[in-house]
């Protein structure tokens, strides 16, 4: 791997790991805020909230272990698809969140896609040269 490509695969994770360290926190410290924006039909609202929160406090931490680094991105590209219904919700109710710009709830759903492609770009292992 190049040292210009190492240097934005490092940038990539600085990302994600800040993405969702802070996050995770943010589900502890806003836990009302996330507990309203769970769409109704998911059970054990408060729970979701919690687990999500931890999981995402984990991932960000495995990015910063090699040897784990890659399974940490598959779990915050599943857990990323999993928390995809809490943003769909607010832009189908933006009258529920009026506090947030319609327009930034749309974003929201772009910004998902390509943080799932900035999470499996720059956790997937560099290629190994063939000997």
């Amino acid at each position: 791997m190049t040292p210009q490509k190492n240097k934005l695969k490092l940038a990539g994770i600085a990302f994600v790991f800040i993405w969702f360290m802070f996050g995770g926190i943010g589900h502890f410290a806003f836990t009302a805020f996330f507990v309203n924006i769970v769409p109704p039909y998911i059970p054990y609202a408060y729970m979701a909230v919690m687990v999500s929160g931890v999981f995402e406090i984990l991932g960000a931490i495995g990015l910063f272990i090699p040897a784990l680094r890659q399974w940490a991105g598959y779990g915050l590209i599943l857990l990323t698809l999993c928390v995809t219904p809490a943003n769909v919700h607010m832009w189908l109710h933006p009258e529920q969140f009026a506090d947030v710009p319609p327009a930034l709830l749309s974003a929201r759903l772009v910004i998902q896609i390509l943080l799932i492609a900035l999470i499996w770009w720059s956790t997937k292992p560099a290629k190994q040269p063939e000997q």
